[in-house]
């Protein structure tokens, strides 16, 4: 377990920040703790579950392994005199066709048997009407945390901002923050008469307050981890945050879905992350003593994670990265239904292909890929478009070789977003395409295209083919889209209010499943990237 020392002098923080706010004569709260005494705190946690309720077909994670890791580590540090929180960093929506297709009910069940104690809200979470949020909080039993999500109309916050929970002699208080992106990544749909601030902005007011209430503040966040603070086409993540607000003891993040083995220190703050899907638990143990964190220790653990290994006769096989976690009993009598329930319509075949349709998120984010053409191209016949254009950031899973199921299909495109087209004139057409065209690769903006090819110089699209002929500034061209990119989403030029726009109102999933189904056995080489963009 990897091991850091810490000495952070809460007196001294909390004097800076009472002077940042301009409360130079009222002091720090008075403590709760005994001199001396030493206080063991564990905080356990997770982020961007996506639906991932059920193990994978290799018996990797899920909920039912989950819950007896968490409950063997919580009576481990009972015995030490230790207490513990478990925390959440979001987006527990949208990823598996189970989970999507029951309003992510089993996952949010399972994390109430899990004995969260909070959650901050990520982006995904309004992939759904408030209403679903709300019924999901329900469900959850436990705060759903945002400091900087406020309802437009009083300003106030729509869920809690903060939470403070009485630890032995100790008070911590932790606090919500959401991805500004969420503007550009939620379904703007579900986000009307919805405000979203700055999440460093809301921090820097809130943080001092809560030093005058709490011992320790934690900020569970749904924003995302960026070496050295290098956030580039995104909303600025963690680090930024740690770096701009002092006072802040840990953040426990989620967002950018990727594993810190080790807590990345920032200005005093630990900054975890626990990858995604509840492949691992995070666990931060400190010690706590007269005012300031002395000690702390921290790991990854994997849940069931397995490891390709070679056999004696040269085959592969894989194993388990560390000792297997029996599924806990009533965990699995309780989500057992629910995947029966998701299994029964989704393992229907529609077709086949000849190799792999490549959607993984490190690789559509960052160039074509014959998934994306394949999206595209089914889109653009549906509507009987000249140009079909889909954001990578709706494209959440690979297609793989063999038999295609309907569950295969969703789980590519989960959100269920509307067909959408519109009939643009050559010169509205160019500039449509320098905005797309020019998102940055590495964010789920990045724009897949079918039936255009074209130079980008200096932010602008030159060289337009459209189906291998020139434009024709005589004529006028229909883009085919998602509602979602229609609207506004992922910062695309919003198109709904133009006189030629027209919601088909098919679903994507249903028309890539048509798709498949009208054209297999589907050839890869007939989808394979050209390279039709050029940067």
């Amino acid at each position: 377990m990897k091991s850091t020392t810490r000495f952070v002098t809460h007196l001294a923080v909390s004097s800076l920040v009472i002077a940042i706010a301009g409360c130079s004569m009222m002091g720090p709260k008075q403590p709760g703790w005994q001199e001396d005494k030493e206080y063991r705190v564990t905080i356990l946690h997770t982020n961007d579950h996506h639906g991932r309720f059920w193990q994978n077909s290799r018996g990797e994670y899920g909920m039912a392994a989950r819950k007896t890791l968490i409950d063997n580590i919580r009576e481990e540090v009972a015995l030490d005199d230790g207490n513990s929180l478990l925390l959440s960093g979001g987006d527990i929506n949208t990823g598996v066709p189970e989970s999507d297709l029951q309003d992510a009910e089993p996952d949010f069940r399972g994390m109430k048997m899990l004995q969260y104690d909070a959650m901050a809200l990520g982006n995904h979470e309004f992939d759904n009407p408030l209403s679903v949020l709300r019924q999901q909080q329900e469900w959850a039993g436990f705060p759903f945390l945002s400091a900087n999500i406020t309802d437009a109309k009083t300003g106030k916050p729509l869920f809690d901002a903060y939470k403070i929970f009485q630890v032995d002699d100790l008070k911590i208080a932790v606090m919500g923050l959401t991805t500004d992106d969420t503007v550009k990544l939620g379904n703007p749909e579900y986000l009307e008469g919805i405000k979203i601030e700055s999440p460093i902005k809301v921090a820097e007011k809130l943080v001092p307050k809560l030093r005058k209430q709490a011992d320790i503040v934690i900020a569970v966040t749904h924003m995302g981890h960026y070496n050295n603070g290098n956030y580039g086409g995104n909303a600025p993540g963690d680090v930024t945050l740690a770096r701009t607000v002092p006072g802040i003891d840990v953040v426990v993040g989620g967002h950018s879905q990727n594993p810190l083995f080790e807590p990345d220190e920032q200005n005093g703050t630990l900054i975890l992350q626990a990858h995604e899907w509840g492949k691992y638990v995070g666990r931060l143990d400190f010690v706590f003593k007269n005012g300031d964190i002395v000690w702390s220790e921290y790991r990854l653990i994997p849940v069931n994670l397995k490891k390709k290994v070679k056999t004696a006769d040269g085959k592969t096989e894989r194993v388990f990265i560390e000792e297997e976690i029996a599924q806990d009993p009533e965990m699995l009598a309780m989500l057992t239904p629910f995947q029966e329930k998701g299994q029964e319509e989704l393992n229907i075949e529609i077709g086949s292909a000849n190799g792999d349709f490549v959607g993984e998120r490190s690789v559509v984010r960052n160039q074509e890929t014959n998934l994306g053409n394949l999206i595209a191209r089914a889109m653009k016949e549906k509507v009987n478009a000249d140009i079909g254009i889909m954001n990578s950031g709706g494209i959440r899973d690979n297609m793989e070789a063999g038999v295609i199921t309907y569950k295969s299909v969703l789980k590519v495109q989960p959100f269920g977003n509307a067909i959408s087209y519109v009939d643009l004139s050559a010169a509205e057409l160019t500039d449509y395409l320098s905005a797309v065209a020019s998102k940055q690769a590495g964010t789920g903006a990045f724009a897949q295209f079918d039936g255009v090819s074209l130079t980008l110089k200096d932010g602008k699209a030159t060289s337009i083919l459209v189906n291998g002929q020139p434009l024709n500034t005589a004529k006028s061209y229909r883009i085919a889209i998602n509602s979602y990119v229609a609207t506004g989403g992922d910062g695309y030029p919003k198109v709904i209010d133009h006189a030629n726009y027209v919601n088909s109102g098919y679903v994507d999933a249903d028309v890539l499943v048509e798709y498949v189904q009208n054209n297999a056995p589907l050839d890869v080489a007939n989808f394979a990237p050209k390279g039709d963009v050029k940067r």
